[in-house]
């Protein structure tokens, strides 16, 4: 998030500093390209690298710039909650900076908090090692982030909207102008918790959609309807519109997991109840189990057989494979004494780190040589395999795949 972010305001015209503690990282950003993949990054790293710098310097980036975001990420923590400790870092490490520099200087959080942080948390830390105060000796802001993997860059540069939530006028007009580009979308001015509640609440609603359509595709494989027929009459509705549903194997991800797990263990705090919520992370703990189920079908005793595996990410376009799918698909293939043949196109490096006894293909052709094959991510480049004479367990509804000797979708 923090990269595409600076890259894109690069694109816009602006001199970006990125701050950051790992040098592998810094000397790949300074050379113009991306330590991570996420299509349309490299381009526009190599493009504006005169307009991009990256540093461990907090003194040169501070000194040197006139906003500050905040980008850094917010862990789970083994209860649900969200670690703080680097936004805290970063607050603290900025205030040191801001005592020492005379300028009027914008600090903006654009990591996903829960509602109350940036007031709570980030306020007073920044004033108390700045020795100013806000307002009137720096500005403070919550910019929360809409960006989806695999198409941050274009989710960056067309948003449907931008959300800022500003302590004082002077912050609003800097913030307000740093995104004059975007005059085709609504720019939404609150107060920062607002902004806080509008990450949260937004990704909390896109999960329960998807868990909510798997929950009615479940249904309707059992009596043999079609649930993306159904999801297309129900989208008609514009008070409902078709985006999110589509039924499959669950959602996963950095965002989703960590954010429903925080809200329902913030609502704890709260003394609220979160029924829907715990409700929508149990039916998509439990959706991936349900492509098992259909692989026992027709391959019913999983010792000794080869399973093939299309798709490690979490999502296409991205090398992320956390919160995937097919982690848990994974622990139970090998649990029941499978033999696991997988290829992606970008995360088995990532995917090895965690599951080293997978058999990783060269080819996703390779992964095909297998008594079974399961599609977990909605790749391009699988839509142009031979499925013929295979059996083909789908969790993500590739079209092409219904040619397979048996095929068989999760939800339809």
């Amino acid at each position: 998030m923090g990269l595409v972010t600076g890259a894109c305001f690069a694109k816009l015209g602006n001199s970006v500093i990125c701050v950051d503690i790992d040098e592998k990282k810094i000397d790949m950003i300074n050379r113009g390209l991306s330590p991570l993949y996420e299509e349309g990054l490299d381009e526009l790293l190599f493009t504006y690298r005169d307009n991009i710098e990256a540093t461990t310097d907090y003194e040169y980036a501070l000194r040197n710039s006139d906003v500050t975001f905040i980008c850094v990420g917010t862990p789970s923590k083994s209860d649900g909650s969200i670690e703080l400790s680097f936004v805290r870092a970063a607050a603290e490490e900025i205030g040191k900076q801001l005592k020492e520099k005379e300028e009027w200087h914008l600090v903006v959080v654009k990591s996903t908090v829960l509602p109350g942080t940036t007031r709570d948390v980030v306020l007073p830390i920044v004033e108390k090692h700045s020795e100013k105060r806000v307002g009137s000796d720096f500005g403070l802001a919550m910019n929360p982030e809409f960006l989806r993997e695999g198409v941050a860059v274009k989710d960056f540069l067309e948003p449907d909207r931008i959300v800022i939530g500003c302590y004082d006028e002077r912050s609003r007009d800097m913030l307000t102008e740093l995104y004059h580009h975007f005059s085709c979308c609504p720019i939404v001015e609150t107060s920062p918790s607002a902004a806080e509640m509008i990450k949260y609440a937004s990704n909390a609603f896109l999960a329960t959609k998807i868990s909510f359509i798997n929950e009615i595709g479940n249904m309707c494989k059992r009596i043999g309807v079609d649930t993306y027929e159904v999801a297309e009459g129900m989208g008609l509705d514009e008070r409902i519109g078709r985006a999110f549903l589509d039924s499959g194997i669950g959602w996963g991800g950095s965002c989703f997991p960590k954010d429903l797990h925080a809200l329902i263990a913030w609502a704890q705090e709260l003394g609220e109840k979160s029924r829907i919520l715990e409700r929508v992370v149990e039916v998509n703990d439990l959706q991936p189990l349900k492509i098992i189920e259909l692989l026992k079908k027709h391959v019913p005793v999983l010792t000794g057989r080869v399973i093939g595996v299309l798709g490690l990410a979490f999502k296409p376009g991205t090398d992320d494979v956390r919160g995937s799918r097919a982690l848990p698909i994974a622990k139970q293939l090998l649990k029941e004494g499978a033999i696991v043949k997988a290829y992606d196109p970008e995360a088995m490096e990532n995917f090895k780190e965690l599951y080293p006894q997978i058999e990783y293909c060269s080819s996703a052709e390779d992964a095909l040589d297998s008594d079974a094959v399961l599609i977990l991510t909605r790749w391009d480049a699988f839509r142009k395999l031979d499925y013929k004479g295979k059996v083909v367990i789908d969790g993500r509804r590739l079209e092409e795949a219904k040619n397979a000797k048996i095929y068989e979708g999760v939800c339809w």
